[in-house]
């Protein structure tokens, strides 16, 4: 099993540039950033009754910006979006920006992906709350063309471009892992179309992974399994997910406070040290 790390990168937290030489030190095989390009002033938490979001939503960094930090300042430590809001980007930019990241870091990127929950935050960007999932398979789609070719070109409902050229291409061929967010009706499906992996973080998702795996050998591919040990977890967690075919365990440190970061991390460090290969 592997270990890795998860982060809201914020302007009140420990740096990438300290968190991410550290968290490699210490034998994890990855970190992962969240992202929320902003939040709209009436957002509350996504479960109903939970109140205003924490701080670190509206102040979380740009995820490209922070990973490419991370990556400069380690050597072998993978870095992965966890997760990227596909629908919040242009897909040409996006495209570009994820295998410059990957091509600076060395082929090091994860590439996690979902449709997001804030509705008005994603209605700012301009995609219907209701059409967020075909919106992002049309973007992956047309980023794998625009990765896989010299010229490009994709021509879909809600992305739509002729001929073109743009590189760097990813140095992981044909691309980085990408790692479907979620735990819905249809994640599996998305998944299944076009994930190397998948990256549930919420509901009962461990009797779902015979199923993920059977999926994915239909269309001829392995994928991985990422999820996340819950607040206050511990080795019975660890053992459980093991047990149920979990590849990636990441566990999160506080956005807030250089040292509440560090002491999270050491705590994480002696809680996966016994089950590190």
């Amino acid at each position: 099993m592997k270990f890795g790390i998860a982060y809201f990168p914020t302007d009140l937290g420990i740096s990438m540039t300290e968190l991410a030489p550290a968290v490699e030190q210490r034998g994890f095989e990855s970190l992962w950033v969240a992202e929320h390009s902003h939040i709209p002033a009436s957002t509350t938490g996504p479960v109903p009754g939970s109140g205003p979001l924490p701080k670190q939503y509206s102040h979380t960094l740009d995820p490209f910006i922070s990973l490419t930090a991370a990556a400069l300042a380690t050597r072998t430590l993978k870095v992965g979006t966890g997760i990227c809001l596909v629908i919040q980007h242009d897909p040409i930019d996006l495209a570009k920006a994820v295998s410059t990241v990957d091509f600076l870091s060395d082929g090091r990127l994860l590439f996690g992906v979902g449709g997001g929950w804030n509705r008005p935050e994603i209605a700012d960007h301009g995609t219907p709350f209701e059409r967020r999932w075909r919106v992002m398979r049309e973007r992956i789609e047309a980023m794998k063309e625009i990765w896989a070719n010299d010229e490009a070109q994709y021509h879909g409902e809600f992305v739509d471009f002729g001929p073109m050229r743009q590189w760097p291409k990813p140095v992981q061929r044909p691309h980085p892992p990408i790692h479907v967010g979620g735990n819905g009706d249809g994640t599996l499906d998305r998944v299944r179309r076009y994930g190397d992996g998948w990256m549930p973080n919420r509901g009962d998702y461990l009797s779902r992974i015979p199923e993920a795996r059977r999926l994915a050998e239909e269309v001829g591919r392995a994928i991985e399994i990422t999820t996340y040990i819950p607040p206050n977890g511990g080795a019975a967690d660890i053992e459980r997910y093991a047990e149920a075919g979990v590849d990636r365990v990441l566990s999160y440190v506080p956005a807030e406070g250089r040292d509440a970061g560090l002491r999270a991390l050491e705590h994480v460090t002696e809680l996966v040290r016994p089950y590190q290969s």
